[in-house]
């Protein structure tokens, strides 16, 4: 397994306001001129995840998971964007490639380029040394509060049904235990 060290002294702090972003995304497939900020998702969650690069081997499989549950996403009020580093040439390229040639065809979300690299630092998942992000994925509530945030090595993916369960979790606004489901009852205290 390779070792990646990425920044981890950075502005994204749970129970924080999540850093600000202005990056440019795949919103409008023809031009590519279209832009996100963070601002633009006030009012309902953001699930925010960053992943190493284009016409990888472990990223396609994570993104076409997510988009292809994107629909309960939106059923819970929330919204996803994916980023990385590369150009959003490069990720206009890898949506119009077919899944079975490892592309991410039909995608449901627009992925963002942080081609500066500046959002992955400010997340702290950006790996210095190679340029590339690591897997950090973030989950930020209508005020834009940072309320979960998990990072890891490159090689493994993340998943949908985890995700799913903590913007449940963090939705009931309730003590939720070990292994809590949708629908379970949360904790009360002193109860």
């Amino acid at each position: 397994m390779q070792e990646h060290e990425a920044v981890y002294c950075c502005k994204a702090k749970v129970g924080k306001p999540a850093p600000d972003f202005t990056m440019f995304t795949t919103a409008d497939m023809d031009k590519l001129q279209s832009k996100v900020s963070l601002s633009d998702y006030r009012g309902k969650w953001l699930v925010l995840f960053f992943y190493p690069l284009d016409f990888t081997f472990v990223c396609p499989t994570e993104i076409t998971a997510l988009s292809d549950r994107y629909e309960e996403f939106v059923a819970r009020g929330a919204d996803v964007l994916g980023v990385s580093v590369d150009s959003v040439y490069s990720h206009r390229a890898w949506i119009n490639t077919p899944r079975e040639k490892n592309g991410i065809a039909g995608l449901k979300f627009p992925l963002a380029s942080d081609i500066t690299k500046q959002v992955s630092r400010d997340y702290g998942v950006l790996v210095e040394e190679e340029g590339v992000s690591l897997r950090g994925l973030f989950i930020i509530d209508p005020d834009g509060i940072l309320q979960y945030a998990v990072i890891h090595n490159m090689n493994v993916g993340r998943s949908v049904d985890e995700t799913l369960r903590v913007l449940e979790a963090l939705q009931t606004g309730g003590l939720c235990p070990a292994d809590w489901k949708p629908g379970q009852k949360t904790l009360t205290p002193g109860g």
